[in-house]
């Protein structure tokens, strides 16, 4: 099967196929599944939580650090513009997740909407997968974070403040650069930030607890715009913020160099040396306990302008790649039980 330039090839398959000269536009198509379970564990030490759920696999927004971009390649796609236009349904999630709940060993922990690709891409707006399983949560009383980059969260308010009440419910917009044009060289599909930053005030101004997540943070391209970002999110009524350095793992070091020597030509070089800076001379450092931060007096430095701001805003911080756990509604039966995960 032919597969774009911009596609890294399938590193489970021995062969592939390079178009010569400029490849075509790469098409949207949308498959359709029927997962066995809705809920996925995690057992990682680096995140902050225990289950989440995806209802898409692969995701529209493009952003090219996408560290989700190695798992397209065991669906037998690529990583590249197969990971943004051949996107996995899971049509029956809602009725998986009813399932769990249903189960006498459920304990209604907390869940994070979502741990791989985004719950509110655009195809979102179609299936509304997302909106069916957080209103299940909230006909359970179970408690939701969720981390997003799309402005279509807004259309569930109603639902998100009904999980407030009753639950316990916190959403992490995450905006990496406080720059419409800059985030559109990086993330082409996704919510430009202005959009963000209003997403979060519309949020807020409901009753919803909401946070900004910083990330990734980009040595040399966005770490001077945390100043700005933490601001303005905090004058949209985030109440936290935390921050998690670029990942680079398999395919996705290639295709982010790629990107960034395409819309930032003379800032590769810099950007590049920067992260091996942090990274102990390497593009990306995947131990657990490392993955996430970096090393050194460049990050030290970072982490230092990220938690000064913070204190002078008002803002609490949060650790690690995770939305942070929303408080503990008055009404919720779980009450003071929730997992202190962070």
């Amino acid at each position: 099967m032919p597969r774009s330039r911009s596609n890294p090839p399938n590193r489970f398959e021995a062969a592939h196929i390079e178009w010569e000269g400029v490849p075509p536009p790469a098409d949207l198509r949308v498959h359709e599944e029927h997962a066995k379970s809705a809920l996925s564990e995690n057992k990682s030490p680096d995140i902050g939580f225990r289950w989440s759920v995806n209802p898409y696999r692969g995701c529209f927004h493009g952003c090219a650090y996408c560290y989700a971009r190695p798992t397209h390649p065991y669906l037998g796609f690529g990583a590249g513009t197969d990971f943004e236009r051949q996107i996995v349904v899971k049509v029956n999630v809602v009725e998986r997740l009813r399932a769990a709940f249903q189960k006498r060993s459920w304990r209604r922990e907390l869940i994070a909407f979502s741990g791989n690709t985004d719950c509110y891409q655009p195809i979102e707006a179609h299936y509304e997968l997302t909106r069916g399983c957080l209103e299940l949560c909230a006909d359970y009383s179970n408690p939701v974070a969720i981390i997003t980059k799309g402005k279509l969260v807004r259309r569930d308010v109603d639902v998100l403040q009904e999980l407030h009440r009753s639950a316990g419910c916190n959403v992490a917009v995450s905006i990496p650069f406080a720059n419409d044009d800059h985030a559109r060289a990086i993330e082409p599909f996704a919510s430009p930030p202005s959009k963000r930053f209003e997403t979060l005030r519309v949020l807020s101004d409901a009753g919803i607890t909401t946070s900004v997540a910083v990330a990734p943070i980009i040595p040399g391209l966005n770490d001077d715009q945390i100043p700005e970002i933490l601001k303005r999110a905090q004058e949209a009524g985030a109440v936290s913020a935390f921050n998690v350095l670029l990942r680079l793992p398999l395919e996705v070091g290639p295709i982010f160099e790629a990107r960034l020597a395409e819309a930032f030509p003379l800032r590769h070089g810099k950007v590049m040396s920067a992260i091996r800076d942090v990274r102990g001379r390497q593009k990306n450092d995947g131990r657990f306990g490392s993955r996430m931060v970096g090393q050194g007096a460049r990050w030290a430095a970072v982490e230092q302008l990220f938690a000064t701001h913070c204190d002078r805003l008002g803002l609490e911080r949060h650790a690690g790649e995770s939305p942070p756990e929303p408080p503990p509604s008055q009404e919720s039966p779980m009450g003071r039980q929730l997992p202190l995960l962070f």
